[in-house]
């Protein structure tokens, strides 16, 4: 869905499609509030996602902790000793 004319794109339809209005909240995004809680919800997702990118990209020596930008090291860095820290605590399979 766009909210403008896309190249390619010929249907259109009306905000108040019903068929759209079940879309959107068959995929919880029927308001603001609802749409913001799935992104965020997808943020903590994608969160971890990417921590276990970078790790996997380092432990296959494709980049190194130093290319990291400092901040984004020592926030990635941050990250893995919470996450570290948590898995001695409640074990490996209950890791947010």
């Amino acid at each position: 869905m766009f909210d403008q004319a896309e190249v390619g794109i010929a249907e259109e339809i009306d905000a108040n499609d019903p068929e759209l209005l079940r879309f959107l909240t068959d995929h919880g995004l029927a308001t603001p509030d609802s749409a913001r809680q799935v992104l965020e919800e997808s943020d903590r997702k994608m969160i971890r996602l990417v921590d276990d990118l970078i790790a996997l990209m380092i432990e296959k020596d494709l980049i190194k902790f130093t290319d990291l930008p400092a901040a984004a090291g020592e926030k990635y860095l941050h990250r893995q000793v919470a996450r570290k820290r948590l898995q001695i605590v409640v074990g490996e399979d209950d890791i947010l």
